[in-house]
C-alpha cells in the first residue's frame, strides 16, 4: 500500500453469524457488508495493511476481491458463539510476528456490522491515539437513545429498583439534563496499541481514549430489521 506508517487494519470475520445467516457478506447497497469496513481502510491515510481475519473460505475469497489480505484461515476454536475479540486479535498478531516479523505500532480493529464510519474518523482516532502516550486503547461511544440513571431492574419479589442507586438523589425522578453524561459502546472504531494486548494481555488497557460518534449515522447490524434500516441510512446520508 502507498502508506509508510506501521498500523494496520484487523477486520474480523466468521462464518458462522446466527441471527443474520451469512451476514459478514450479505448484500448492502448493492455490495458486501464486509466490503464498507475494508473501504474505509483503503481510503484512510494512515493504514498501511488490511488483513481480514476469518474462518470462513467464502467470506476470505469475497475480503480478497475487495483489496484486503487473508494470510491465514482462523482456527475454529476462535470463531465461536462465545469466543471473545481477544484471542482472535492475539492470534493474528502473533501470526504476522511469527511469520512475518511485523508488530504494529497501533492496530484498527474494524467490525464489519458497524458499516457507516468514515476514513477521516478513523484517521482522526488514530491521531488522538498516536498523540497520547499514556493511552492503551481507543474507543468509538455515540449518546445513548436511554439513560441509564433511568433505568429499572425487577427484583424476585417483583418490584423495580432503580438499576443506579445513588443515595440521597432520586436521579430517576428527575431531569435528565440533571443525570451525569454517560455514553454507549459500539463495534464502529477501535484502535488498540500493540504492547497493550501483546505484553498486557489485555484488549483494551487501563486507559481508554474515548472517540465520540454522532449517534444519528451509527447502526451495529445484527438482526435483519437491522438491514432495512441500513439501506435507509444508505439513502438518507448518500453514503
Amino acid at each position: 500500500m502507498k502508506k509508510e506508517s506501521n498500523i494496520v487494519a484487523i477486520i474480523p470475520a466468521r462464518g458462522g453469524s446466527k441471527g443474520i445467516p451469512g451476514k459478514n457478506i450479505i448484500p448492502l447497497g448493492g455490495k458486501p457488508l464486509i466490503a464498507y469496513s475494508i473501504e474505509t481502510a483503503k481510503r484512510s491515510k494512515l493504514i498501511s495493511r488490511i488483513i481480514v481475519t476469518t474462518d470462513d473460505e467464502k467470506i476470505a475469497a469475497v475480503a480478497r476481491e475487495y483489496g484486503a489480505e487473508v494470510p491465514f484461515i482462523r482456527p475454529a476454536e476462535l470463531a465461536q458463539d462465545d469466543t471473545l475479540p481477544a484471542p482472535v486479535l492475539k492470534h493474528a498478531l502473533e501470526f504476522l510476528r511469527d511469520k512475518e516479523g511485523v508488530t504494529p505500532d497501533i492496530v484498527v480493529w474494524l467490525e464489519p456490522p458497524c458499516p457507516f464510519r468514515t476514513a477521516e474518523e478513523v484517521d482522526r482516532a488514530i491521531v488522538a491515539l498516536q498523540n497520547d502516550p499514556e493511552a492503551d486503547s481507543l474507543r468509538s461511544v455515540i449518546e445513548p437513545f436511554q439513560n441509564p440513571f433511568k433505568s429499572w431492574t425487577i427484583g424476585e419479589g417483583g418490584y423495580l429498583s432503580p438499576l443506579i442507586d445513588v443515595k440521597g438523589q432520586s436521579l430517576h425522578t428527575g431531569p435528565r439534563q440533571k443525570t451525569q453524561k454517560v455514553y454507549w459502546q459500539n463495534g464502529a472504531i477501535f484502535l488498540v496499541k500493540y504492547d497493550t494486548i501483546m505484553k498486557k494481555g489485555n484488549f483494551f488497557g487501563d486507559k481508554i481514549l474515548p472517540y465520540v460518534l454522532e449517534s444519528d449515522r451509527f447502526i451495529d447490524i445484527d438482526k435483519k430489521e437491522d438491514l432495512i434500516l441500513a439501506e435507509e441510512y444508505l439513502k438518507r446520508f448518500k453514503m
